[in-house]
């Protein structure tokens, strides 16, 4: 599809799917792909942002940020891919280790999966994290203190600040709204993107697992840049031009199981 005379619906969701598939696209490409006028493209970018299906920045368009409904309404949403994701991710943790859970619905779903043969110390400032582990032997269970945030689940503010200084953890899986084709990892939340920065300060080993809506997208407050990644988990299905950019930015990327039928 790369004809002057392609109607501007077709042409819309053929940049719908580029945006899916590539995190970013630029106008002047498109208008040249296309065979029509930059100004054709930014109609076309500009009625896609007006419908809430991309987002406009200079010269071309960036994936919506995902939306975050409160986390006991996360927890019960593709619950076979998040299962997927959550063992590989559990597959990575060593007996032994001190590991940080923040708050998430995929790190609850991590928790849950957590090998019963080791002894760990899991960190988390997740209430629901630290209700689920606390029943497991082998397993010491350090609950951050503070304020807790209703719709995050997150124990946040200054306090919970405060309880990091001076903690050491072997890994922190460190949850996210968004990571874009650099490789930086972005949360919605400045309270939590700051929470985030501090306990990824805290780790030898920094791992992002991230569903596929996250992947190419940009939020409003950074939690980690590329070179503070160590690893990047995502789902069997990612968009393999994305998965592709980014172990081209030098970042080491898992691609998980799929889920089981």
């Amino acid at each position: 599809m790369n004809t002057a005379d392609t109607l501007p619906g077709e042409r819309q969701q053929a940049i719908l799917q580029l945006l899916r598939e590539h995190g970013r696209v630029l106008a002047s490409p498109l208008a040249l792909q296309f065979g029509v006028s930059e100004d054709s493209i930014r109609r076309d970018l500009r009625d896609l942002a007006q419908r809430g299906l991309c987002r406009r920045v200079h010269g071309g368009a960036l994936p919506l940020t995902p939306t975050f409904p409160p986390l006991a309404e996360r927890q019960q949403q593709d619950l076979p891919r998040k299962h997927a994701l959550a063992l590989q991710a559990a597959g990575l943790v060593r007996h032994g280790e001190v590991i940080a859970l923040d708050a998430g619905s995929t790190n609850s779903a991590i928790a849950a999966v957590l090998p019963r043969d080791l002894q760990l110390q899991v960190v988390t400032n997740a209430p629901d994290i630290a209700l689920l582990l606390m029943a497991r032997e082998g397993i010491e269970v350090s609950l951050i203190g503070g304020r807790v945030d209703r719709r995050s689940g997150a124990v946040l503010g200054s306090q919970a600040m405060e309880s990091l200084a001076g903690l050491h953890v072997d890994v922190c899986f460190a949850g996210t709204c968004a990571i874009d084709r650099e490789g930086t990892a972005w949360a919605v939340d400045g309270e939590e993107a700051a929470f985030k920065r501090a306990l990824v300060r805290c780790a030898d080993r920094v791992v992002v697992v991230a569903s596929n809506e996250k992947l190419g997208a940009v939020a409003s407050h950074r939690i980690a840049s590329r070179a503070q990644l160590d690893l990047l988990l995502v789902e069997a299905d990612a968009p393999a031009a994305l998965v592709d950019a980014l172990r081209l930015q030098g970042l080491d990327v898992i691609v998980s199981a799929a889920p089981s039928s």
